[in-house]
């Protein structure tokens, strides 16, 4: 399983989808350009301690990112609100790559047309969208359970 960032716009979202991918043990592609500097010194301020525990993947362009062996195991999901199949309709693999658009204008219609499947998160009446890490967060919930790609639980004692 993969989350797939396309031309993130806001730094401390990129930071939090660090540390999501971190703690779930996702890896993370970032398909830059970036609205903002993207040097390692910004990506480690973004990333806090999380860092060095993501496993993560920059691609200097879509192009890049569309001819990496790795990530084309699976399928390219897309979340986007110019979908009709609900995410928690769709039956997700464990080779997926989630792809998420830019917080201000999504993804280009080329990227729009190269995913395998596009999927929304249905939302209230009149609300445009969420925020892409609570998104991402809800969509690789759902894939991880469908697929027991959850890490095991840590017990107590």
């Amino acid at each position: 399983m993969r989350l797939a960032l396309f031309q993130p716009d806001i730094p401390q979202n990129l930071g939090a989808a660090i540390r999501l991918c971190a703690c779930l043990g996702i890896f993370l592609d970032i398909i830059e350009p970036c609205a903002f500097a993207l040097n390692d010194r910004a990506l480690k301020r973004a990333a806090l301690d999380y860092g060095d525990k993501a496993r993560l993947t920059r691609h200097a362009a879509w192009e890049h990112f569309r001819n990496e062996p790795a990530r084309r195991e699976g399928r390219l999901v897309l979340f986007t609100t110019r979908a009709a199949l609900p995410y928690t309709d769709f039956r997700f693999a464990p080779g997926d790559t989630l792809l998420f658009g830019r917080e201000s204008a999504g993804v280009p219609d080329e990227v729009h047309a190269a995913a395998e499947a596009r999927l929304v998160i249905p939302l209230q009446p009149g609300l445009r969208s969420l925020n892409v890490v609570s998104a991402a967060a809800m969509a690789l919930g759902e894939a991880l359970r469908q697929t027991d790609g959850f890490a095991p639980a840590a017990r107590d004692g």
